[in-house]
């Protein structure tokens, strides 16, 4: 790189550093296309550290995020049997967990967020305030749960349960949809609230609304699949695809039968996970 280049590039160097508050990058002398982005001051904070994790008798995901600067992190849909795991995953990162988040009032396990709470000093937990559910913080509709340079907004996204809420990443490529939105399928709506005439309005309306290269991240999945986006649900989603009409006859008829653990789950959820453990 020329002297003459090195010199105009020193003003874009300081405009960095009072944009963020920290170091700015090296800028190595092959990098032009860094160059241009520090110049143009679209320089941005590194990717969250994410991880997706499961439990196998509840087929549940659990997603744990964190700021790789500040070692602030999220934990999304903690499960009671997997919380020492997590911590241990959490502890070998070195990462501080803020926020235990839930994306609704589960019926099929017990939430892990009551004994986190226990284990964690300081640890808040957050809910929907239509779940019913105690938590610190009771989320509405475009609240922000922020985790260093990062945050999660939320979107109310009722119909499996009054309750049910999604958490879209900052730069919409990553929504965490609960039970609302699975892959190649959604939550059953004839228990707890549940409306199929809701639910297909939340997904269409505060869901399929995303980019279409948005990842669905869903609570559950019960074919080994992890991951899908909003513009393969909105090709291929069997039920979502469907009109309205369709969509409510289909979900009036599945017949299932009622989650194992829901008479324990339900009533422990209401108060955090912490009933009678």
């Amino acid at each position: 790189m020329s002297a003459a280049l090195l010199h105009r590039l020193k003003p874009a160097v300081s405009v960095a550093s009072r944009v963020w508050s920290c170091k700015p990058p090296r800028i190595e002398p092959s990098s032009a296309a860094a160059s241009v982005r520090l110049y143009s001051g679209l320089m941005e904070p590194r990717a969250p550290l994410f991880r997706q994790l499961f439990e196998s008798e509840s087929s549940t995901y659990t997603y744990l995020l964190a700021d790789a600067d500040s070692r602030e992190a999220v934990l999304i849909d903690p499960v009671l049997e997997t919380v020492d795991r997590d911590l241990q995953l959490i502890n070998d990162l070195g990462l501080t967990l803020k926020v235990a988040l839930n994306t609704h009032c589960h019926a099929d396990h017990i939430t892990g967020t009551g004994l986190l709470k226990k284990k964690v000093f300081g640890l808040k937990s957050a809910i929907s305030k239509h779940s019913g559910a105690a938590a610190d913080i009771q989320l509405s509709e475009g609240d922000r749960i922020s985790f260093g340079k990062h945050c999660l907004t939320v979107r109310e996204t009722p119909g499996h349960t009054d309750g049910c809420v999604t958490y879209v990443s900052e730069d919409e490529r990553m929504a965490f949809t609960g039970d609302a939105l699975l892959i190649r399928g959604c939550g059953r709506t004839d228990f707890q609230q549940g409306s199929p005439q809701r639910l297909y309005e939340s997904v269409h309306k505060k869901i399929f609304t995303l980019p279409g290269h948005c990842f669905i991240y869903p609570a559950h999945d019960y074919k080994g699949q992890t991951v899908s986006t909003v513009d393969e649900e909105k090709k291929f989603n069997p039920r979502l695809t469907k009109t309205l009409q369709e969509f409510v006859n289909i979900m009036n008829n599945l017949n299932l039968p009622k989650p194992k653990k829901i008479d324990i789950s339900v009533p422990a959820n209401l108060v955090c996970g912490l009933h009678d453990i």
